[in-house]
């Protein structure tokens, strides 16, 4: 029954001239699944950055005549990678058309594309001014009209953890009406409301320019997204940025409740540093991705034992990036660097290390990068958790009986 209303959906969008290549459809089992070219489609993707050693995120990576998305789209294929996620195009549309291309023409895998909405910006993001509005906006905007006939691309995804701004926490920002307001707590949801009114609009204008592919709000955790359930109604998904170790816990169901969109868990992951050991250990990340992407897939539409708001998720992340420890200091950037920059007990496993600091951001990557380099790129050397990932996804195995598959 449902393959035939999904059917007949697609039937009557044809008819009217309406083409949708990539779209979320709800169930009748209010469930969400990711439909592309007519079929259901699960996001089995990675986070992908691929700064070689020796440079940091400011490495033009799209001009690299080495053309390192080559050699990684290969190793992703034999995963069984479909997708992969980037959080900002680069300045050569013609360099970002060609990535885009040559990952989907060699191998079949899409882009989701990012922006930041100035969330780096120096000395903060001014979400309160109308000027540096206008610039994002024009900025997200030109981004979609490039891109969106690439045959590569699968959506967009706005910001990606640019909500704690909102708390103070991460890039604090104000603004006169909100500086008016005594009250803290009051500030918080107004600078919420502010931020959220803000990529509603630009999640409306894309539609406007692209009705092909879906619009995601990168949110960090599922902080604020009741503000965002307010003033945010016409993004399509929640790209959730999450690290929780072994489970997701309530994520699911507090997300019905909440904000009740589908969700691509759209960075989660594990780093490949053992902090208490002091030593590589590639037992401890494999052992928490495949936990991750199992709850993933029983989160999936038609899975009885979740809440059938999933639609995959793109792991953090591809390969390790050697910069990360000490941005700033180049004399770094040839080192592979084990010392940790956060806490995190959620990944207990080295939680007993000095100072409770075992969250190791040089180590995250499921393909390690090597000293030696092969024509110029860095060596690829799979982790465990590659071939773990990549067996789970052959075949996964779920803690309950199912119902339909979703495959």
């Amino acid at each position: 029954m449902l393959a035939a209303c999904s059917f007949l959906f697609l039937f009557i969008l044809s008819s009217c001239g309406v083409r949708q290549d990539v779209y979320i459809q709800k169930l009748k089992n209010q469930h969400y699944r990711l439909i592309v070219k007519g079929s259901p489609y699960i996001v089995k993707g990675v986070c992908y950055n691929p700064i070689p050693t020796g440079h940091n995120h400011e490495y033009d990576w799209w001009g690299d005549k080495t053309k390192p998305w080559i050699e990684d789209g290969k190793l992703m294929k034999a995963m069984g990678v479909n997708t992969i996620r980037l959080y900002r195009s680069g300045e050569d549309p013609q360099k970002v058309r060609q990535v885009i291309s040559d990952l989907y023409k060699l191998y079949g895998i899409r882009t989701i594309m990012g922006d930041w909405l100035g969330f780096w910006e120096y000395p903060c993001p001014f979400y309160g001014d109308k000027s540096f509005q206008d610039k994002v906006m024009q900025q997200v905007l030109e981004m979609v009209r490039l891109y969106k006939d690439e045959p590569g691309i699968l959506g967009w995804i706005l910001g990606n953890e640019n909500n704690y701004s909102c708390l103070g926490h991460v890039n604090p920002w104000s603004s006169p009406e909100v500086d008016n307001e005594p009250d803290p707590q009051k500030q918080k949801l107004m600078r919420a409301k502010i931020y959220y009114s803000f990529v509603n609009e630009i999640s409306k204008e894309i539609h406007k320019i692209d009705s092909n592919h879906p619009v995601g709000l990168g949110n960090g955790e599922l902080v604020g997204l009741d503000s965002a359930n307010k003033f945010c109604q016409d993004v399509d998904f929640v790209a959730c940025i999450i690290y929780r170790g072994k489970t997701f816990g309530n994520l699911f169901k507090s997300l019905r409740m909440t904000f009740d969109k589908p969700l691509l868990l759209a960075e989660f992951g594990a780093d490949c540093y053992d902090a208490y050991l002091k030593k590589e250990n590639q037992e401890m990340q494999a052992f928490f991705l495949q936990s991750q992407w199992s709850q993933i897939y029983e989160n999936l539409a038609n899975n009885k034992a979740g809440s059938g708001n999933c639609i995959g998720g793109t792991v953090f992340e591809w390969t390790d990036e050697w910069w990360k420890h000490s941005q700033d200091s180049p004399e770094t950037w040839n080192i592979h660097d084990t010392e940790s920059g956060w806490s995190n007990g959620s990944y207990y496993f080295d939680i007993r290390a000095p100072g409770n600091m075992n969250m190791n951001e040089e180590w995250f990557g499921i393909v390690a990068l090597g000293d030696q380099t092969e024509s110029g790129l860095n060596q690829r050397i799979p982790r465990k958790a590659y071939y773990v990932i990549r067996e789970f996804w052959k075949h996964p195995v779920l803690k309950k009986a199912h119902g339909k598959k979703n495959r």
